[in-house]
């Protein structure tokens, strides 16, 4: 463009196409036939044309930004997710922020923070731990949640984890299994009731006992697995096989008794919950319920941009069907 700065006139003019196809082409792809948006973006790279987000965000009172807060980004089961809403923020021109709401002394202070701080157009909240009251404050952005809710008519994208652990049960009762027990989550939180609820009415459905002992408490953590693999160990009368409210608990308890030297699904069947990408590399690989996180991502950003660009705080919710995954941790009990 002999050193001149390209306009969004020069990008139409060489594509053949409006400006304001241009603009929608560039704000909204997907509105557009794959053939203009290829010819509009090959106009912009001949040209060099740069989008003045700044600008454009200005006139919108956009800050072009969506914050994610997750409870513990430590934690592998978020990153397909997060990957999922990248690439649909992405292409729609926003950026993507992240957050921990447990890095802090007061997660309910860092929720309340970025909900008036004016930094980003809308958020997607991974924590169903925080305070709801906290969302009752004016002027707001869109809120949505992704995996787990509030107690509050928020728009949200859930899979089916009562279903999943009906999954859970039914195999084991496939397999011959009758001493099924359960290592939950922690106690209140809104996936651990859930599958908690699954599992117990799975067990009802097939007349099973649903045993206080065979019960044992965990917090999602490999941790916590271990600890539960210690208490089954030490029991005389114990489970055959074990449903794990998460994978990461799952974990901890294989190894735990492997190291003891038993052996899965020799002496215990497991499964776990999520399928996070380690799973499939024990030994055993674990069975597990497979959570499509890629595409709860990809629908949660979708559903929040919906929210920004309508300008509503209000939303339809979306439940995901999960997966059975069966793999080698699970046998048939020892006679």
């Amino acid at each position: 463009m002999d050193g001149k700065i390209a306009t969004i006139q020069d990008v139409a003019r060489v594509a053949g196409v409006s400006t304001a196809t241009v603009s929608r082409t560039l704000s909204k792809p997907s509105v557009v036939s794959p053939t203009t948006r290829a010819a509009v973006l090959d106009a912009v790279e001949q040209t060099g044309y740069r989008i003045n987000t700044t600008a454009s965000n200005l006139r919108r009172q956009r800050t072009g930004s969506v914050i994610a807060l997750v409870p513990n980004l430590a934690n592998p089961f978020f990153s397909q997710i997060l990957a999922g809403m990248s690439s649909v923020l992405t292409e729609a021109g926003l950026g993507l922020l992240v957050a921990d709401t447990q890095s802090g002394t007061d997660p309910d202070e860092r929720l309340r923070h970025f909900l008036v701080s004016g930094v980003a157009d809308g958020l997607i909240v991974f924590d169903g731990t925080l305070s709801p009251q906290v969302l009752d404050m004016p002027g707001r952005p869109p809120v949505l949640m992704a995996c787990e809710w509030m107690d509050r008519n928020l728009p949200s994208v859930t899979v089916d984890n009562q279903a999943g652990a009906r999954l859970a049960v039914d195999h084991l009762v496939q397999e011959g299994h009758s001493r099924i027990g359960y290592i939950a989550g922690p106690e209140g939180n809104v996936l651990s009731v859930a599958r908690q609820q699954g599992f117990t009415a799975a067990l009802q459905i097939h007349d099973l006992p649903l045993r206080a002992d065979w019960q044992y408490e965990g917090d999602y953590s490999m941790d916590s697995g271990m600890v539960a693999a210690r208490r089954w160990m030490a029991m005389t009368d114990r489970p055959t096989a074990l449903f794990c409210a998460s994978d990461e608990m799952a974990v901890g308890f294989v190894g735990a008794v492997q190291r003891a030297g038993l052996r899965v699904p020799d002496d215990v069947s497991v499964i776990g919950f999520d399928n996070i990408e380690v799973v499939q590399h024990l030994t055993p690989p674990l069975t597990t319920i497979r959570q499509p996180r890629n595409q709860i991502g990809v629908r949660a950003a979708e559903m929040l941009i919906e929210m920004i660009s309508a300008g509503s705080l209000s939303g339809p919710s979306e439940v995901i069907d999960v997966e059975f995954m069966p793999r080698s941790s699970v046998g048939p009990p020892r006679a």
